[in-house]
This record gives structure tokens, sequence and C-alpha cells, in this order.
């Protein structure tokens, strides 16, 4: 499969790259007549899969993800897809 980027992180301790599938950023537009609080503050979404160090997917690691790690992982992934668009 083809990525967006690979994006070295770690999963329960254990180094891995985040696959991103999808990236998508809009900025909000902080007008009082924006249609809806995601309108005005802006949004991210991303896809993407764990994969192993070769770059491979990881469902087993996949399995160790925790709450926290995703939302540390898409911060990361919203990081480094924001450095690359400047």
């Amino acid at each position: 499969m083809t990525y967006l980027a690979e994006i070295e992180s770690t999963v329960a301790g254990i180094p891995c790259l985040i696959g991103v599938t999808e990236f998508s950023s809009v900025r909000g537009s902080y007008s009082y007549n924006a249609p809806s609080d995601m309108d005005y503050y802006g949004y991210t979404e991303s896809d993407w899969e764990v994969l192993d160090r070769r770059g491979r997917p990881a469902a087993w690691l996949d399995r160790k993800l925790t709450g926290a790690d995703r939302c540390r992982i898409e911060r990361e992934i919203e990081e480094a897809m924001t450095e690359d668009s400047y």
C-alpha cells in the first residue's frame, strides 16, 4: 500500500511506523457567523495504520493501542503533515 507519509512512533514502548492513508485539515474561520463549532475552530481528520519498523502492517501491535496512544499518534500525524505543507 502507498502511504501519504510514514511517521516514526511507539506503541506500548515498541518502536513502529504509522502509515498515514488519508489526511485533511480545515482551518477555522473564527467568524461569528460560522455554521458550526467545527467551522469556527477548524478540525483535522486522519486515517492511519500501525506498521512494524519494516513498513508492514502490524495487527499485533495495533491491538496494544490505548486511547492515549491514539490521541498522541493523531497529534504526531498532524504535526508532521502540517510541517510538510509550509
